[in-house]
């Protein structure tokens, strides 16, 4: 393992090491990974560039963290097969390597207060580490799926009171995790969230109109995911110091943003 450039500082590269991977929704993958240095440093909304073991396909993969296991020195992907890279991951065993460059990104800032956590499809696995770090403080938890073939289900209720919301109205509340907070009357100081644009969309609007502080984990294409290319900008509202323009970087002054700094 080793530290890379100024842009790497209190990140790691580093050769993990598979410990199990389980296959926990139709093309969702959980793989749990021994990785020493990143594992120790990680916090949540954080996330891990994944390198291919195919030659062929260069770029790595950024992944979100699910979980972090300090003392036992490992991370949890979990992760949706989406190409020719994750179809790779998903192909993996027990004892085999891969290697990862992280923690990445500046991850959910942790304050007091009634919060609501919310998660929509592939972006609720990172919400699962925020709920742990948060601990006891007051908390409500909101789940978006497409339908009844859910996951991460047991692990958050151990962390809160669970809400669902899938799209054909087979699990929970019919619609989506807003028709949960307008059916169940949910209140809350802020939200932190993660999922599909459009549904960030609206978080933002609503916490405007109820002034709540939220934020949101974006989620952009990225390239190098150390802040060097350029390739994952989003529009912010204020100029950027980096680039002098509307622009931010979701690898490193995201993925994780105050949802009224940027343009959604």
């Amino acid at each position: 393992m080793e530290r890379e450039n100024d842009f790497m500082a209190d990140k790691y590269k580093e050769q993990a090491v598979i410990i199990r991977q389980e296959e926990i929704a139709t093309d969702v993958y959980s793989m749990w990974l021994y990785v020493e240095q990143i594992a120790s440093v990680a916090r949540a909304g954080q996330f891990v560039s994944v390198y291919c073991n195919e030659g062929s396909r260069l770029l790595p993969r950024p992944i979100s963290l699910c979980e972090i296991d300090k003392e036992d020195h490992s991370i949890r992907l979990v992760y949706r097969v989406a190409g020719k890279g994750t179809e790779e991951f998903s192909g993996m065993r027990t004892g085999m390597p891969l290697n990862l460059v992280g923690p990445l990104g500046n991850g959910f800032p942790k304050k007091q207060g009634k919060s609501l956590l919310i998660g929509g499809g592939i972006g609720i696995p990172p919400i699962l580490q925020l709920a742990k770090e948060l601990g006891e403080s007051e908390k409500q938890i909101l789940l978006g799926y497409r339908n009844k073939e859910t996951f991460l289900e047991e692990e958050f209720q151990k962390q809160g009171e669970v809400y669902i919301a899938t799209e054909d109205g087979s699990v929970g509340t019919r619609g989506n995790v807003l028709d949960i907070i307008h059916k169940k009357g949910l209140e809350a100081e802020r939200i932190y969230a993660c999922g599909p644009m459009p549904m960030l969309r609206a978080l933002k609007q609503y916490a405007k109109e109820h002034q709540m502080e939220c934020w949101i984990s974006l989620e952009e294409r990225m390239a190098c995911g150390i802040g060097a290319c350029l390739g994952c900008v989003c529009r912010s509202i204020e100029k950027d110091a980096h680039t002098n323009v509307n622009n931010k970087r979701v690898c490193t002054e995201g993925p994780v943003f105050l949802a009224e700094e940027v343009d959604i």
